[in-house]
């Protein structure tokens, strides 16, 4: 389950920012994440919940925003919004499409006390 060691990264970052500027309790993260990070969220949620134990964000609350996936079309030069990664362009219906976004996963934000 390597959400588990997403979460183990997550309060690592959350443990150098509340070092860095002197916070001591998360109440809130939010997480953006793309359709095409490959993160099964009620394994994150639950994994979260475990390794923020005894840090920062131990009682937090997770937030997940999706992100869609985004691709260069190059049949009609369009970046487009889709769903696999092998759906055909919503616009003009061409194969030969270029995934440039929907991959990432990064914290967006963190509400702190």
């Amino acid at each position: 389950m390597h959400e588990m060691s997403l979460a183990e990264g997550i309060r690592s970052l959350i443990e150098d920012q509340a070092r860095a500027h002197g916070f001591s309790r998360v109440t809130v993260v939010r997480l953006e994440i793309g359709r095409f990070a490959g993160v099964e969220k009620p394994a994150l949620d639950f994994a979260f919940d475990v390794v923020m134990r005894g840090s920062p964000a131990e009682g937090a609350r997770l937030e997940m925003i999706d992100l869609p996936g985004r691709a260069l079309c190059y049949d009609c030069t369009e970046t487009v919004e889709i769903d696999h990664r092998l759906s055909p362009c919503p616009k003009c219906g061409g194969g030969r499409l270029m995934p440039d976004g929907g991959d990432e996963m990064r914290i967006k934000d963190l509400e702190v006390a």
